[in-house]
């Protein structure tokens, strides 16, 4: 590649740094760049850096020279109490990549040249804010291996996932340093160590630059502290490991996923030209991992007021305060979030036209998020991708493209029941679309974007080695959904097995990367080992495939193949080449009668009034399994009262009962229990952890089973 850095994610920050300045130029070309004074407590302001200039945001962003901010983190309020308007360090592009270069510096202090950080796994432990984003770009741009843990996972899976990863550097605040030294064992990996500030807005540069002063290292006649070093970015290859990022753990343990820069562009690619996305753009992520593609996008990251730990906890309140005062143009959170959102919208008659587009994510987005937007958000609509840590994104639909494809959520003339997402507008029939019972409805989650394949298999529960080995059904039939393309990561980190599992090997084709599998990760053989010595951080070299030799004399034609990767979960393929998503595998609820997928039966009790969440469950060995129901009643309902009483319970799971008497495919619901807050991974807090709550139903003393009497 003829770009600096190759296909390091890295060089798009310093390309949007050389825009910045252009863009300056070009709109104040009367002015020295440079000249303008400083803003306080924006960072370093050398005459000769474009950093000095004050990055401007008082409208909607339509192109860069109408936002020059990289980064907006919050620092307080300005005036009394919670009302007043929010505080936040701004930092330009030019003045972020002085961040990340200071942080470079950081890193490569002491013995440790900047050449021996190529490939080095380097655990980050940092708040949400600057020193996060300074820190991830800091070792992309000297080749190193970022690994990115959720915080909220719990104590001892957080601790299975480093002893796993075997990080050799630790960046992290003082608290993620101390637990180090407490679990030392788990850390046993661990031979570098950074210490970060736990502030989200401290700045290394300006650190650097006090030094600098109090030193007497000037820069030239300008009388200013010498700037940090600049660091260009290594340049790296496509299949080179970048990053591994862990996935949300919400049907089993979190297992850590091998990104490597060309799934990173990649994926940069297919969000830029899908979503429209341009330079200048605002965008407020509710995920601090989506943070990092906003420099590589050129969007300006204004960090929310939300505990990644805690999301559910957020105050609906301060986003809405964000979004209004800082125009957010784009904003990326899961359903549970957005629903909040919504509805304090729509209590307080507020509306968000700054907002061009919502990417809501992490579960099926129900009806009611769907519907009626128009209220609140005037000039932008909710899309919908799908995808997973492991491949990302598959397909996307929005709220205009299900107005234009299918009938509306609720019609008028229909009870509220009736009809969930799904309903096409040709008028066929209702029945299901294939053989399986369930397979009528389910969540609609798009076309697949272009580059990536979408197959729909027989459900198997263990290992395939090849697509030959298994049936590719038809549209219509519900089966397991299988991806391929450049956005399709090929392996877990240490976990062969896993890997083993979830990835399928298929003919080349023009969707998928070329690899060569090994013997062993054909036949499912494999033993975890540690990388060899001396990796340079290709995936090659840390992938367990690779640890017995390949036979490479086959030709091109005879060994090559695309890796595919098995989603976990159940859907199929319309007519008209939608996917749809009925559930995760291994939560189906297999009966006697036929087996049920969790979405499609879901969506019929989500649609009654006092239903704030719903899980269909199984009780008993599979093949044999009883359907039921858990309940969590909405807040505002009786139902969800601690007193409430027997007859109210009793009330709704009859009227629950009478719900699936009337669909087909829930006829054989009859058990309904009710639970006052259901657990849910604690990324998105969205993913409903099923298997933990028929493990309460059929084993908890405190389980109240309610069956309503048919008359």
């Amino acid at each position: 590649m003829s770009v600096e850095g190759g296909a390091n994610i890295a060089r798009h920050l310093t390309a949007m740094v050389a825009r910045e300045a252009e863009a300056i130029r070009e709109n104040e070309p009367s002015r020295e760049v440079g000249s303008a004074p400083s803003t306080a407590g924006q960072g370093p302001t050398a005459k000769t850096s474009a950093s000095a200039v004050p990055c401007q945001n008082e409208g909607p962003a339509t192109s860069l020279s109408a936002s020059l901010c990289a980064l907006k983190v919050p620092r307080g309020r300005r005036g009394d109490g919670r009302e007043g308007r929010i505080d936040y360090l701004t930092l330009s592009f030019a003045q972020l990549e002085a961040e990340v270069d200071a942080w470079c510096a950081r890193l490569c202090g002491g013995t440790r040249a900047a050449s021996q950080w190529r490939g080095v796994r380097t655990l980050v432990m940092l708040r949400q804010g600057l020193p996060l984003i300074a820190v991830v770009f800091a070792l992309f741009k000297l080749g190193a291996v970022p690994i990115v843990i959720d915080p909220g996972m719990g104590l001892k899976n957080f601790l299975r996932c480093v002893a796993r990863s075997r990080p050799k550097a630790l960046v992290g605040i003082p608290l993620a340093q101390w637990l180090g030294r407490l679990f030392f064992r788990k850390f046993r990996s661990v031979e570098w160590r950074v210490w970060a500030s736990g502030s989200l807005t401290h700045q290394l540069s300006r650190s650097a630059n006090k030094a600098a002063s109090r030193a007497g290292d000037f820069s030239g006649a300008t009388g200013n502290p010498a700037a940090p070093t600049a660091f260009p970015a290594v340049t790296v290859s496509a299949d080179e490991l970048a990053a591994i990022l862990f996935t949300s753990g919400s049907t089993g343990s979190p297992k850590g996923v091998c990104y490597t820069h060309g799934i990173f562009e990649a994926q940069l690619r297919l969000i830029r030209e899908h979503y429209g996305i341009a330079a200048g753009e605002v965008d407020l992520p509710m995920l601090p991992i989506f943070a990092l593609f906003n420099p590589a996008l050129g969007m300006t990251t204004v960090v929310p007021e939300i505990d990644p730990r805690r999301p559910a906890q957020v105050d609906p309140a301060k986003i809405v305060q964000a979004i209004l005062q800082e125009r957010v143009s784009n904003s990326f959170g899961s359903p549970t979030l957005w629903l909040k959102i919504k509805r304090h919208c729509l209590a307080r008659g507020i509306q968000l036209p700054s907002l061009r587009r919502i990417l809501c994510a992490g579960a099926p987005v129900p009806a009611e998020l769907w519907e009626d937007n128009a209220r609140w958000l005037p000039n932008g609509q909710i899309h919908s991708p799908y995808g997973a840590t492991e491949a990302l994104p598959v397909c996307s639909i929005s709220a205009g493209e299900l107005a234009e494809q299918f009938c509306p959520l609720r019609p008028a003339d229909a009870p509220t029941d009736a009809r969930p997402s799904g309903v096409r507008r040709t008028g066929r029939s209702e029945t299901a679309p294939g053989k399986t019972a369930c397979a009528r409805w389910g969540a609609c989650v798009g076309r697949p974007l272009p580059g990536i394949g979408v197959k729909i298999i027989e459900i198997v529960d263990g290992p395939i080695a090849t697509l030959a080995e298994v049936r590719e059904l038809p549209r219509g039939e519900v089966g397991e959904i299988v991806v391929s393309g450049p956005v399709v990561t090929e392996c877990y980190d240490g976990l062969p097995e896993a890997t083993a599992r979830a990835k399928v090997f298929d003919l080349p084709n023009e969707t998928g990367r070329s690899l060569t599998p090994s013997p062993d990760l054909l036949s499912g053989d494999l033993a975890e080992q540690s990388p060899p010595p001396g990796t340079d951080g290709r995936l090659a070299d840390v992938r367990p495939s690779e640890a017995r030799p390949v036979n490479r004399s086959a030709t091109a034609q005879d060994n090559r193949c695309c890796v595919a990767h098995r989603m976990g979960d159940a859907g199929y393929l319309d007519e008209a080449g939608f996917l749809w998503f009925c559930g995760r595998v291994v939560e189906r609820v297999q009966t006697p009668g036929g087996t049920l997928y969790t979405e499609p039966c879901e969506q019929v009790f989500r649609s009654h009034p006092q239903v704030e969440r719903c899980a269909l469950i199984g009780l008993g060995e599979p093949g044999a399994q009883v359907p039921a129901l858990v309940v969590q009643p909405r807040e505002a309902g009786a139902t969800a009262e601690a007193g409430a009483s027997e007859y109210s319970r009793a009330d709704l799971a009859r009227e629950l009962r009478e719900l699936a008497l009337a669909h087909e495919h829930t006829r054989g619901i009859e058990r309904f229990y009710f639970h006052p807050s259901f657990p849910v991974d604690v990324r998105h807090n969205a993913k409903i952890h099923r298997h933990t709550l028929a493990r309460w139903a059929s084993q908890s003393r405190v389980a109240r089973v309610y069956i309503p009497q048919e008359t």
